[in-house]
């Protein structure tokens, strides 16, 4: 081994030992103990009507018990009933175009996911996805833990092993086609100081607030990528961490949704290493995907929204009191006629949520 790739395989590993964690570290009675800043969690939602009801019931019992001080869901209008089910089973449910309007309309999963920052106000924040099959409360506690346990983190990711699903045959690591094609090689090319990271796609991430309100938010899925790189440059790898969730298994995406989903992630990425963004005639950024005898061109949006920090109070103050109004609204649903045990999730100190469902990235 060369002397250069002796050093840094001695690096991660340096890194790996100090900061691989592992969620099974972190029991909720222990982080009630440890807890000392408030927490939201906030969860992006569109069209998942299949998975967000086991999703907000892994993670309301935390809000009941205090671990948890807001517990959103922000939804991208689904027509599929995923708001209902949400808000039935204890979430405050948002939806994410009624945030920050003068903004426009949502238009994805990372324009979801600052809009749901805006409309919360935990010390602490944590995202996940919400089309995972097999979600626990786990998913939770393993974000929040490191974070409530040691102050010189200010990140966290989560990682996971990824099987890919065909009917009803799981072949196992053979998940998450865009991180291994793209996203992993990206990032040993361009940073490989994150090379560590076994998911840097995972929606499965946390971090402080005032790092999170630093930082741009592509209005797609570059989110995730754009955020590691961004929170590595600001802070450091040795002030991020990342916690083993176990076994991850969500819903799979056509190899063409796959293609656009990775320009937006190479977009993301190279934009921060100067490179070139391609676009098409209208100035639009787009992908040409094959489409019978033809081509399909495909806008994917390269746009991202400003620093939290940066907005004006005015208006993250009005996100807020539209969080605060849904959260009313849904303690009065489950005091008359919601499911026990709903009361109280959407009250515990709180401020609420928003968007999600990237599929095997």
């Amino acid at each position: 081994m060369a002397p250069g790739a002796l050093e840094r395989s001695l690096s991660l590993a340096a890194w790996s030992e100090r900061n691989g964690l592992t969620a099974a570290e972190y029991s909720a009675a222990r982080l009630l103990e440890l807890k000392r800043e408030t927490v939201s969690v906030v969860l992006p939602a569109r069209r998942v009507a299949e998975t967000i009801g086991p999703v907000v019931e892994a993670a309301a019992p935390l809000a009941r018990m205090g671990l948890v001080d807001e517990l959103v869901v922000v939804d991208a209008d689904s027509a599929d009933g995923t708001a209902g089910i949400a808000r039935a089973r204890g979430a405050t449910v948002l939806q994410e175009s009624e945030l920050l309007p003068s903004f426009g309309p949502a238009q994805g999963k990372g324009d979801a996911m600052w809009r749901g920052l805006a409309a919360t106000s935990g010390e602490i924040v944590v995202y996940a996805d919400t089309d995972t099959l097999n979600f626990a409360d786990h998913f939770v506690l393993g974000m929040i833990g490191p974070l409530l346990e040691r102050p010189d983190l200010r990140f966290v990711k989560g990682t996971f092993r990824r099987p890919f699903k065909v009917d009803e045959v799981a072949v196992p690591d053979e998940g998450g086609r865009v991180t291994e094609l793209v996203a992993r090689p990206l990032l040993n090319l361009l940073m490989p100081e994150l090379a560590g990271f076994g998911q840097p796609l995972a929606g499965e991430t946390a971090g402080r607030r005032e790092l999170l309100e630093s930082l741009s938010y592509p209005l797609g899925y570059g989110v995730e990528i754009a955020m590691m790189i961004d929170v590595a440059r600001r802070v450091g790898v040795d002030a991020m961490a990342q916690v083993d969730l176990g076994t991850r298994q969500n819903r799979h995406q056509p190899l063409r949704d796959l293609s656009a989903m990775a320009f937006a992630v190479l977009g993301a990425a190279t934009s921060r290493f100067g490179g070139p963004q391609p676009v098409s005639d209208d100035g639009a950024p787009a992908i040409a995907l094959p489409c019978g005898d033809g081509l399909e061109l495909r806008e994917v949006s390269l746009a991202e929204r400003p620093p939290l920090a940066a907005v004006a109070g005015d208006e993250r103050r009005a996100a807020r009191r539209v969080a605060r109004q849904a959260g009313a609204w849904a303690d009065g649903a489950a005091a008359s006629n919601g499911p026990p045990g709903a009361r109280g999730v959407s009250s515990a100190r709180r401020t609420p949520e928003r968007f999600s469902a990237p599929g095997s990235r």
